[in-house]
This record gives C-alpha cells, structure tokens and sequence, in this order.
C-alpha cells in the first residue's frame, strides 16, 4: 500500500501534467448589465470613464442579441450560452396559453417555473464545482434549478426606481463587500437603465444622453471602488447589455399596425401575446392557424407573419414548445398592436436582432483583459463561453465559440497567473478521493 500511496501522492502533485505549484490560478469576475444600453450610446455623450476602458481594456464593436431581443430572454442566453430554443426564457412575460395566464417581467424574476426549464446558469454550474456566486438583481439570479438556489441573490422589487444614483454606487458597495470580505468568485449585477429612460422618451433624447453620464460615473465609481478595496490585479469586469433601442414610428409618420383591422382576434385566435414592441404571438383556434396566417401574411407591408415551423434557422427559437404556431415581427420601429395603438413607450425594441438598433455594448478591463483591444462583433452567446473560461469553470453544453472572445484575453492566460484562485479540478477531487480510500 505504501507504494500505491507514493504513486497516488506523485499524480496529485503532477495534476494536469504540471506540479501543483504551476497550476493555473482564477481571478474573480463580476458581469454587469445596463437594460437597453445600445451599443453606441457613448458615441454623443462625454463618457472619460467608458473612454479610459478603450484604452486599458477591451471594446467590442458591437454585440449580436439573440433573435428575440427582449430583457430576460436575452439575459438568459448570456448567463447559459445558449439559444432562445434551448433554454426557454421566450418572452419577458411568463404566459400559459390553456390558461390565459400573463405574468408581468418582474413577477417573473421569482418563478422558477418560467427559467428552471433544464439548462444551468453559470451561477450553478459554478457553484457545484465550488465556486461562490452571487445575483444582484440580474434576471433569472432569484429562482430555483433543479432545486439549487445561487449563493446569494437579491430580486429586484415592482415599483423600484433605476435611475437613482446613489442607489447605483450603494450597489456598487454591496457588490465590493461580497468579493472584499465574503470571497464570492462571480457576481452579477444588474441596472435597469438606459432602458427605461430609452422607453419613456426615445433613445435621441437629452434625456437618454444625460443617463448615460451617469452611467459613465457610475462606472469612474467601480473602478474607484476597485481600488480601494484592493481587487485591482484580482478582478475582471464585463460590461454589457442584452438589447438595444429605436424610436417607434407613430401615426403621424406612417401606417402602425393593428391586427384587429385584418382579423377578428376573439374569433380566431384563443391567446395571444402582442402589444409588447415589434414581437408577437398567436395561438389561433382549433382549425383557424391557416385563416389566421393567410390573413395576416399580407396584411400590412411592415409585418411579416411566420408558422412556427417555417422561422429561420438563424433565429434559433422554433423548437421550443413554449413558441406559438403563428409568430410576428414588425420592421424597425414599428410596433404590433392588436385592437387599440397604446401610444405609450417613445422608444422600443423586440425587433430583429441583425437591426443596428437592436445591438448592445460590450467592454471588459482587468487582470486577464489586454489593454487597448478592439474585438470584432459577435454573438451575445459566445459571453458564456469566456466567463467559463476567466472562472476556470468546465462549461455547460453551451452554443457559444471561445474563438470568438479568446483574443481579448491577454497573451500568458493559459500559461498560469499570478494571484488568483486555485482551480480545484475534478481530477484533483477523483485524486483526493483515492488517497483517502488508500488510507
């Protein structure tokens, strides 16, 4: 036994062919979204901070969203890497088309039903391979998978202001203090602005311009609190967002589009979800989908009308059983009513993801970021990839290329680090385990 215990002893100390003390090391990460940040929003407005990150850390040119661009289905596929069709988050409402039911956004942030669907988040993942992680309103961070909650997550409140400053930086301090003094690994942390302020007013509007000074401000305050809390050479940031925004076409401009002047709703279809931007969906009455399609196909020149089997591969949604037989999407700018045009939101999006309108922003900065790098675009998915890969986490199936993102990192990543966290590999855990049982 004693020999066996020698040989068991050599592979701990060789695990992944290197000796331990050469082991690669993991810094943190913490990913922030800002709701709606458009990816050239800091493009007329005085942003230093944003400008410094040009020039230490990485800009994308833009980001591709996935096919829906809406809030939780496009948050969804940034913390799984995965497609619309695979993880199931559809809409920002949870609905169920035998019932009727409709459940708002941020209702929705505490029902595992409508997120727990089979695919792991990044929180989860990490966590079962011993990593600590947290959410601070990110949607999807306050729900149940597979019965495993993230270490630690806060739910964003109906009713809540996100536009108050003070808040954003006190934020910024709870955040610091998870990584500072409890030692969490990764950490989301969610705002939901511009996309407010891009709703209400439109996204060329002072109004939207002066939020982004103060995200830019927001962003001089972490970097601040970076420092201070002396997490310079321990943490990454990425800096994104899930959709962008355009200014809605009104009546005076153009024809807007209203169903109920091409079908009678009540009579044809059974559920619906419109009046929600340039997306929408139909579940027509039993024996009514081809009246309703045949309908509607041509009814207006801004519209196109899909069967749930004939949407493009490209758009990755239709496989999911929660997509409905007969699904829209309005040209740029223009909104799907269904009986009444609600002349509410100034500014919207919903509308197609290979829009310019619709791409976000995408910067990153810290230890394992190279300075003064500009990244071609790609797709939101391959964010996933990346995270695993600064955590040292064996990702998830996931529908994300490394390729993609691999460049930003900074040339010596895969030769070891410096003063990050221990990757604890399931090798290392098999090799513990038989020392033990030797024992």
């Amino acid at each position: 036994m004693k020999s066996e215990l020698v040989l068991v002893l050599a592979l701990f100390l060789s695990v992944n062919g290197k000796p331990l003390s050469e082991r690669r090391t993991y810094n943190k990460l913490l990913l922030i979204s800002f709701d709606g940040f458009r990816w050239d929003y800091d493009q007329d407005v005085d942003t230093p901070n944003l400008d410094k990150l040009v020039k230490e850390g990485v800009k994308a040119k833009y980001i591709n969203p996935p096919a829906l661009t809406m809030t939780s289905p496009s948050h969804f596929t940034t913390i799984t890497g995965r497609w619309i069709e695979d993880h199931g988050v559809v809409h920002n409402l949870m609905f169920n088309d035998t019932t009727g039911l409709r459940v708002p956004h941020k209702a929705t942030l505490k029902k595992s039903e409508w997120w727990d669907n089979g695919v792991l988040p990044l929180w989860i993942t990490a966590q079962k391979q011993g990593l600590k992680t947290a959410s601070f309103y990110y949607p999807g961070g306050g729900v149940n998978y597979s019965g495993q909650a993230v270490n630690r997550f806060l739910v964003e409140n109906h009713g809540s202001p996100d536009d108050n400053e003070t808040e954003w930086q006190q934020n910024i301090d709870t955040v610091m203090g998870w990584f500072a003094k409890e030692d969490f690994d990764f950490v989301t942390l969610y705002y939901g602005e511009p996309d407010n302020v891009g709703h209400a007013v439109g996204p060329e509007t002072h109004e939207r311009r002066k939020i982004i000074e103060q995200i830019d401000r927001t962003i001089g305050y972490l970097r601040e609190s970076i420092h201070k809390n002396a997490l310079t050479d321990h943490l990454n940031v990425i800096l994104t967002s899930d959709h962008g925004m355009t200014t809605i076409k009104n009546a005076t401009e153009v024809k807007e589009i209203v169903l109920a002047n091409y079908i009678s709703l009540l009579k044809l279809t059974r559920f619906d979800l419109l009046d929600y931007g340039g997306f929408g969906m139909i579940t027509p009455r039993e024996g009514k989908e081809q009246e309703v399609y045949n309908a509607l196909k041509n009814a207006h020149p801004n519209l196109t009308v899909y069967r749930k089997d004939e949407l493009p591969e490209n758009f990755h949604m239709k496989k999911h059983a929660r997509i409905q037989p007969i699904v829209l999407l309005a040209d740029l700018g223009f909104n799907i009513n269904s009986r009444l045009i609600l002349d509410i939101n100034k500014g919207d999006h919903g509308f197609s993801s290979e829009e310019m309108d619709m791409k976000m922003f995408f910067r990153a900065f810290g230890p394992d970021f190279s300075p003064n790098f500009l990244a071609e675009p790609f797709d939101s998915v391959s964010i996933y990839p990346l995270m695993c890969k600064l955590l040292g986490v064996v990702p998830e199936a996931n529908n994300g290329s490394l390729s993609d993102t691999k460049g930003m990192l900074v040339d010596n990543f895969d030769a070891g680090g410096s003063s990050g966290r221990i990757q604890v590999s399931f090798t290392l855990l098999v090799v513990s385990t038989v020392i033990l049982t030797l024992i």
